[in-house]
């Protein structure tokens, strides 16, 4: 019998270890890492909570060495897509009737694993697998994932607790129950934390999961597979698949309990998931929930107010920290042209100070982009630019995949505010400048708000309040996370909940509230303690 009404642990977030010189986290990952290097590991998909082989294996390369194997993974087939459905639909029931609190224990469970005995596993592998620096894995894999599982159930219980009013004799209820059907998750590569949040999030309000990562993410996702089944999690709530993406897409998205789906990626394939949905509307028992957040145009605006070395620090962290490879990544920047020529000496200075390679080794900031396709694509993008006469690069442009995918930081310099490296989306470490006449700061403004179809990032540095707010104002739908002196990257779960408009996304705000209620089908229940038991109402009287 229940009788109590439980109140979580009042989360914090997790702090960031620094792996500085001759800290005992440094040395335990970096044993780690070079153990995991030397070893190789099969990963199996993981459907009602066992693993499961294919005839199909595909070998794992880090994108740093990419001639060195680290592992392999089973490709799935139409049938154990089939199998994974079947699973998540099973196991429904089961897992929508277990109490909030058991599910909340699973999870906060998991976020204590992954603080201790599972945050270097955790941080090697995104290493390893995603070419990640060490501290860029500390704060994605480790720490962020880490708030998302605590987080996560202070927000399920602040839900819940959201209750109406009642009027005399009678008491209004609202049950926040789990979506009718199962759950699409849908990954990217580039965050692990992300990657599990995408399933966490619908899984710890009731719902089952049938999860996609993307290739170039399995090497962490068997931490994170791993963690679950540690922390208890039941069979069938979460199914993982490896299989190609539009035979997957095609299964799931024609099935009647397809109930919703979330992704991260890019926003062509979401566009098409969307119309995907829209053409099988008829199949479904519900209205399916899409929940999406895609690509990024992110952009640093600096006034001449601003302090020199504060906006060359922005721009070289918010464009090169993880090679660009945020969809949040600062990747266009208005400058004005009082302040350039301080800001091109420092900004080219600190840039020469950087080293690219492995991230074993602690004193590279910038590692390999995630794979040839990739490394081609912005290749292809720099050899363009060095022909074309509006533009011209200031540093960097040198690529070489003979050992990995390295791409050195390039900055471009451009005269035409809408040239083409200013508008796409390039996912790599690539900053187009603009240099704009102090004069013209409020056509700036307008010009930054209608180059883009995205509209995820965005950061001001000035040191002139007007000017501050009047940046807010006008450039009000140009970003979904708005930064003041600051970077546009490193959103925070629970200080700055994450999302974007237009091309970038249907804004639900991963690290807040707002995106665990897409996962619920909420129902009032109102009881009246004394019923009427006469139709007639007074002014029928004669």
């Amino acid at each position: 019998m229940k009788n109590n009404i439980s109140r979580p642990p009042i989360p914090q977030c997790e702090p960031v270890k620094s792996y500085a010189t001759d800290t005992p986290e440094r040395k335990e990952v970096q044993k780690m890492y070079k153990q995991a290097m030397s070893n190789f590991i099969e990963i199996p998909m993981w459907i009602n909570g066992k693993n499961v082989k294919s005839k199909i294996q595909k070998k794992i390369f880090p994108p740093h060495n990419h001639k060195h194997a680290v592992g392999l993974y089973y490709e799935g087939s139409t049938e154990h897509v089939q199998s994974a459905i079947k699973a998540a639909i099973a196991s429904k029931k089961e897992w929508e009737d277990t109490s909030w609190e058991d599910r909340a224990s699973i999870f906060l469970k998991a976020a204590e694993l992954l603080a201790g005995p599972y945050r270097q596993k955790m941080n090697v592998a995104t290493m390893i697998g995603q070419s990640k620096n060490i501290f860029q894995a500390e704060i994605d894999a480790a720490c962020e994932l880490i708030d998302f599982l605590r987080f996560n159930v202070k927000f399920l219980y602040d839900i819940y607790t959201q209750q109406p009013e009642s009027a005399k004799g009678i008491w209004n209820r609202l049950e926040y129950r789990p979506l009718e059907g199962f759950v699409y998750a849908i990954t990217p590569f580039n965050f692990t934390s992300i990657a599990a949040n995408l399933c966490i999030a619908p899984a710890l309000m009731g719902n089952t999961v049938v999860w996609k990562p993307s290739e170039s993410q399995i090497y962490s996702a068997k931490v994170i597979i791993d963690l679950f089944k540690e922390a208890g999690l039941p069979d069938g709530v979460i199914n993982v698949i490896y299989a190609e993406p539009i035979m997957t897409s095609k299964i799931i998205f024609s099935h009647p309990d397809f109930a919703g789906v979330h992704f991260t990626g890019s926003t062509e394939v979401f566009k098409n998931i969307w119309k995907t949905i829209g053409n099988n509307i008829n199949c479904y028992k519900n209205y399916p929930k899409i929940v999406g957040e895609t690509g990024g145009k992110d952009f640093i605006l600096a006034h001449k107010s601003a302090n020199t070395k504060e906006v060359v620090t922005a721009l070289i962290r918010g464009a090169f920290e993880y090679q660009g490879q945020k969809c949040s990544a600062a990747s266009r920047a208005y400058l004005p042209k009082s302040r350039w020529k301080n800001i091109e000496k420092e900004l080219l200075k600190e840039l020469r100070t950087i080293s690219v390679g492995d991230p074993g080794d602690f004193s590279n900031f910038i590692n390999a982009v995630i794979h040839e396709k990739s490394f081609n694509k912005l290749k292809n993008t720099i050899q363009k630019v060095k022909k074309d006469k509006n533009a011209k690069i200031i540093f960097g442009g040198t690529c070489d995949k003979s050992i990995g995918y390295f791409i050195e930081p390039t900055v471009i310099l451009t005269k035409k505010a809408n040239f083409i490296t200013m508008q796409k989306e390039l996912f790599g470490p690539v900053l187009t400048i603009y240099v704009y006449d102090d004069k013209d700061f409020k056509k700036t403004l307008k010009l930054i708000d209608q180059t883009s179809e995205y509209a995820l990032t965005g950061a001001i540095f000035s040191k002139n309040r007007s000017i501050i707010s009047d940046a807010l104002k006008e450039l009000k739908m140009a970003a979904g996370n708005f930064y003041i002196n600051d970077k546009p990257t490193g959103a925070v779960v629970s200080q700055q909940p994450f999302g974007g408009g237009r091309a970038s996304g249907t804004n639900d705000k991963a690290g807040s509230y707002l995106n665990l209620l897409r996962w619920v089908s909420p129902r009032t229940i109102k009881e009246n303690f004394v019923p009427d038991k006469n139709y007639r109402y007074p002014f029928l009287k004669p």
